[in-house]
């Protein structure tokens, strides 16, 4: 019998998750659930490394995430749903992998570097965000995961993991950690915020999220950003680089008549507010289910609680065998 692979993912609930989630990482969450072993981490102690001064946002948003995560088809009986500061194991880790890292090699961390000058945080960023790429290697190693999907922009943070798993192992002359690959997902790139920003985040508001209402959704998607320059109907519209268009690509089932309607674009005759109502009947089409899981186990917050609580038991079952292994490999099994 071939034993299924082990996938390590989650997410930050530092607010709701939104539809280049959806398909960039949850759809993939339901495939992988069906032909792994999964973990899906609330990240709460990550998103603390930047929302260290309002934890309430943070515990608010786990329920609300594990609510996304739920209404999207995640079985917790498939897939093992847990909150990330229920697990000490993941800090003594945490504590024991920091030295085997330089203080050189985390400031020149990519993923690091760019979200240190995204935030403007300067010489003021904190060691808990410099060091969260350790915790990273944790979380991942804890459960011996070989696959983690991730967003390119996360690809530095598996690779160091891997150099601690390589260090770990040889230093200590054993095959306890495991390393993972990074499994990058082709869709989310194609989606950009609905201003036409390069990315939708929380943080920019320029997202579709999956607890939005039909009306909230209708309303975001009338006044998205398409081709400045396609000021009047007969005009001659651009669809590279035009949101609406980006979208329809995702989400229109229909890719025949898609075609025909870029065609259309590009010669003119065709208006924004068409292409629009179109993006709007597929999308809607979408998370019309998605909503109405939501509104179901929404009804019983604390019974979602007691999901993620259950799984925290179960993946902290799974986290004290590696760190045993882990101390006897350090000569720490006192």
């Amino acid at each position: 019998m071939t034993t299924k692979k082990i996938v390590l993912t989650g997410d930050r609930p530092t607010g709701p998750l939104h539809i280049g989630h959806y398909v960039g990482s949850l759809k993939n969450r339901l495939i992988l659930q069906e032909t792994c072993t999964q973990f899906v981490m609330l990240a709460d102690v990550q998103a603390l490394t930047d929302n260290f001064d309002n934890p309430q946002k943070v515990r608010e948003n786990v329920v609300e995430v594990a609510l996304d995560y739920l209404a999207v088809g995640l079985d917790p009986g498939k897939s093992t749903i847990f909150i990330q500061s229920l697990l000490p194991q993941l800090f003594e880790l945490t504590l024991y992998y920091l030295n085997l890292v330089t203080w050189n090699r985390l400031k020149h961390n990519p993923t690091v570097k760019q979200e240190i000058t995204q935030k403007g945080y300067g010489e003021s960023v904190s060691a808990g965000f410099m060091v969260y790429p350790v915790s990273q290697a944790a979380d991942i190693t804890a459960f011996k995961a070989e696959i983690v999907p991730v967003g390119e922009d996360q690809l530095p943070m598996v690779e160091q993991s891997n150099e601690i798993v390589r260090h770990f192992n040889r230093i200590y002359h054993t095959n306890v950690l495991v390393e993972a690959e990074a499994l990058i997902p082709k869709i989310a790139a194609r989606l950009p915020g609905i201003d036409g920003k390069a990315k939708m985040s929380k943080s920019l508001g320029n997202a579709i999220y999956l607890s939005d209402t039909a009306d909230v959704v209708a309303k975001k998607i009338k006044g998205m950003y398409t081709d400045p320059n396609h000021l009047r109907v007969e005009d001659p519209g651009q669809v590279e680089g035009n949101p609406v268009f980006d979208y329809l690509e995702v989400f229109d089932p229909d890719k025949e008549k898609l075609e025909e309607m870029k065609a259309h674009y590009r010669r003119g005759g065709l208006g924004d507010s068409v292409v629009k109502k179109r993006l709007a009947e597929v999308v809607q089409a979408e998370l019309e289910p998605i909503r109405q899981r939501r509104a179901q186990f929404e009804k019983d917050r604390g019974a979602v609680m007691q999901l993620v609580l259950h799984g925290s038991q179960r993946a902290a079952s799974v986290a004290a065998q590696t760190l045993s292994e882990v101390r006897k490999a350090m000569c720490l099994d006192y």
